[in-house]
C-alpha cells in the first residue's frame, strides 16, 4: 500500500467517527491555545512592564526604603510594606548628598499619600504625589498646561498643585483650570499646571489621576511628616552606573551610620537591575504557565492513546480482514500513526488559529482597561505549538498502532 493510500484510509476512518474525532481534537486544542496565549500575552506584559519602567529614565538610580533584615525583593519586604510598616529613616538630607556625586547630572526625590480632593460639590479620592522640582526636568512626561511648580515655592512649601488630565477633566470639563482652587483636606490648593496623558504604570497606578504637589508641602502642609520614601538619581556617564550606584550604596550607609548590612533600611538599585530583575519575574511566571498548558497537551494525548486503543478494538475484524488479503504490519502500523497525527496535527492547527485570535482580543480588552501592552504573534510559539502537538500525536499514537499491527488476521477475524 502506497503512502497516499496511506493517508486516504486514515482520514477516511477519522471521518467516520466524526464525534469522537472532534472531541480529541478539542482537548488538544485547548492545550494549543493555552501555550498560544502564554507566549504571546507574555511577550505584549514584558514589553509592557519594561515600557511602564522607561517613563522614569532608562538611566537611572533609585534609592527606595526597605525593612531591615530583608532583602530588597523579599517576600518579607513586600509583605510588611503591603502591611502598612512604614520607614521614616530616609530624608531629603540623603537625597542633597547622592546629588552631590561627580556622576550625577540630576536628580529628585519624593513620597506619595492619598487624600480627598474636591472642587465645589465634586469629590474625588487622589493619590498624591510629592517630589522635588527636578522632576519635571527628568521624568519621561511632561506639563501640557500651565506650568511646573518651582524650587523656590517647594522650599516655601507653596499651596500649589499641577493636576493630571483625568483629575483636570473631573473637576474642570473643558473650562479653564489653570488659577483654579483644589481642596485637599481643608486646605485649597492652586492649580498651576496639567499633565500630559501617560495612561497606567504596570497596571497598578493611574498616572492620569495624579496629583503632583511640592515635596514639602505634601510633608507639612498634608501628611506631617518629615522623611521620603524614594531618590531617583540620573548619572552622567550611564555606562558607570554600575560603579555609582556602589558609591551611593556607600554614601547612603554613611548617612545613616550603617555598619551591618543587615540593618540597611535602603536599598540602591540601577535600572538595568530593575529590567533584569522584571525580565527574571515575567520569565518564570511565563515558564510556570508553559508548563501547566504542557501538562494539558500530555492529558490530550492519553485522552489519543486511549481513543485510539478503542478504534483498535473496535476495528479487530477490519484489521484481520485487511491483513488477510495483503496488507502488512507496517501497512497496519503507518495507518494508525497517521491518524494520530492528523488529530494532533488539526488539533495544532486549530490551537494556533483560536489562540492567535484570542490573543488579540485580549490585548484589545488590556487596552480599553489602560494596560495597553499591544498585540504581540510569536512565530516560534506557533512553530512549538505545532511541533509538539505532533510529537504528542506520534508518542502516544505509536503504541497503539504497534498493538494493532501485531494482531494476526485469523485470531483478529474471530473477534467480529
Amino acid at each position: 500500500m502506497n503512502f497516499l493510500s496511506l493517508l486516504k484510509t486514515a482520514f477516511n476512518s477519522l471521518r467516520t467517527h466524526k464525534v469522537r474525532s472532534a472531541l480529541t481534537v478539542l482537548g488538544l486544542t485547548i492545550g494549543i491555545i493555552s501555550i498560544i496565549l502564554v507566549l504571546n500575552l507574555g511577550t505584549g506584559l514584558k514589553k509592557y512592564v519594561l515600557s511602564s519602567l522607561d517613563v522614569f529614565g532608562a538611566d537611572l538610580i533609585e534609592v527606595e526604603v526597605k525593612v531591615p533584615n530583608t532583602s530588597q525583593t523579599s517576600s518579607e519586604n513586600g509583605m510588611s510594606m503591603a502591611q502598612g510598616v512604614v520607614i521614616t529613616t530616609l530624608k531629603i538630607s540623603d537625597a542633597e548628598a547622592v546629588g552631590k556625586h561627580p556622576n550625577i547630572r540630576g536628580y529628585y526625590y519624593g513620597l506619595f499619600g492619598q487624600s480627598v480632593v474636591s472642587y465645589e460639590t465634586e469629590h474625588n479620592t487622589s493619590l498624591l504625589w510629592g517630589m522635588s522640582a527636578g522632576f519635571f526636568d527628568l521624568y519621561n512626561a511632561k506639563v501640557v498646561e500651565g506650568r511646573p511648580f518651582l524650587a523656590e515655592e517647594d522650599l516655601g512649601q507653596a499651596r500649589v498643585a499641577v493636576i493630571g488630565p483625568k483629575i483636570r477633566e473631573k473637576f474642570f470639563g473643558s473650562g479653564e483650570a489653570l488659577g483654579r482652587y483644589l481642596k485637599i483636606g481643608n486646605k485649597k490648593f492652586r492649580v498651576v499646571g496639567v499633565m500630559e496623558e501617560q495612561g497606567t504604570y504596570m497596571g497598578m497606578m493611574d498616572m492620569d489621576s495624579v496629583v503632583y504637589l511640592p515635596v514639602r508641602t505634601l510633608q507639612k502642609q498634608v501628611m506631617g511628616v518629615d522623611y521620603i520614601q524614594y531618590i531617583m538619581a540620573f548619572p552622567k556617564d550611564a555606562s558607570r552606573s554600575a560603579e555609582t550606584a556602589a558609591d551611593i550604596h556607600e554614601i547612603m550607609r554613611q548617612q545613616h551610620e550603617i555598619i551591618d548590612e543587615n540593618k540597611e533600611d535602603f536599598a540602591v538599585t540601577t535600572a538595568a537591575e530593575a529590567m533584569q530583575m522584571m525580565n527574571t519575574v515575567t520569565g518564570g511566571i511565563t515558564l510556570l504557565l508553559l508548563a501547566i498548558a504542557g501538562i494539558s497537551l500530555v492529558v490530550g494525548g492519553v485522552g489519543i492513546m486511549n481513543i485510539m486503543y478503542v478504534s483498535v478494538s473496535e476495528r479487530t475484524y477490519e484489521i484481520g480482514l485487511r491483513k488477510a488479503i495483503g496488507a502488512t504490519e507496517r501497512n497496519i502500523l503507518w495507518q494508525f500513526i497517521w491518524e494520530a497525527i492528523f488529530l494532533t496535527f488539526t488539533g495544532g492547527v486549530a490551537g494556533v488559529t483560536l489562540g492567535t485570535l484570542l490573543s488579540l482580543i485580549s490585548s484589545l480588552a488590556a487596552k480599553s482597561f489602560g494596560f495597553d501592552w499591544g498585540f504581540n504573534f510569536s512565530w516560534s510559539g506557533v512553530l512549538l505549538a505545532v511541533s509538539f502537538s505532533v510529537a504528542v500525536g506520534l508518542i502516544f499514537g505509536v503504541r497503539p498502532a504497534r498493538h494493532a499491527a501485531s494482531l494476526q488476521p485469523v485470531e483478529a477475524m474471530r473477534m467480529e
